[in-house]
């Protein structure tokens, strides 16, 4: 059984997606940000950087194991189950270069859009910065979007699971900021159809429930 701590943001949402795209025995632990309970020493003891989402496996090789970090948890679920990421080649490294993307700046710098779009002390520094970032970033992915059906090439991929919680976010709370260009990109668009019509998106993304 592998137990998942999570809470219902995009990086928690990533391995919930993963789980229920390989259909395997999970329960979750919800991890209440609002009232911090990522900095309980229980939760710091599987997560030192006391962020979510982290899982515990008991079945995993040589026993118990614990991992934090949303691409390490990828990469190493895909691995055990053998799906959603090549075991050697170019379409493994692809994949692994477009989650690398993702967790050093998709999710990042809309991370930190987000965060000065709702501050009280507006920085307009901050947020010309940020989205200007953001609306590049969407632009590396429209522009790769238009040349495969998938961020990594012909097939879905852990890569295309992180990315999306992201952009579905950014078009549910970015709009004033992104809205328009997210609107104007019809590759994105034809991306977040194709992944969202899948069953175990729909039911990753509708998870946690709170």
């Amino acid at each position: 059984m592998i137990t998942l701590y999570t809470w219902t943001t995009p990086n928690g949402r990533k391995p919930i997606i993963l789980l229920e795209e390989l259909n395997i025995p999970y329960r979750i632990e919800a991890v209440n940000l609002q009232q911090n309970e990522q900095f309980k020493p229980e939760f710091l003891a599987i997560s030192p950087n006391n962020k979510i989402p982290a899982i515990v496996d008991e079945d995993a090789e040589g026993g118990s194991l614990a991992l934090f970090e949303s691409a390490a948890i990828l990469i190493y679920l895909a691995e055990k189950h053998q799906q959603f990421l090549a075991p050697a080649g170019p379409a493994r490294y692809k994949a692994l270069e477009w989650l690398s993307w993702q967790i050093g700046g998709l999710g990042p710098m809309l991370g930190q859009l987000g965060f000065f779009e709702r501050a009280e002390d507006k920085s307009e520094q901050a947020l010309k910065r940020f989205r200007e970032e953001g609306g590049r970033l969407l632009t590396v992915m429209e522009k790769q979007l238009t040349a495969a059906p998938y961020l990594a090439g012909d097939a879905y991929t852990i890569a295309d699971i992180a990315a999306y919680p992201w952009v579905r976010a950014a078009e549910e709370r970015l709009k004033g900021a992104l809205g328009a260009q997210l609107e104007a990109s019809p590759a994105l668009q034809r991306w977040l159809t194709l992944v969202g019509e899948r069953p175990a998106v729909q039911r990753g993304m509708a998870l946690p429930k709170v």
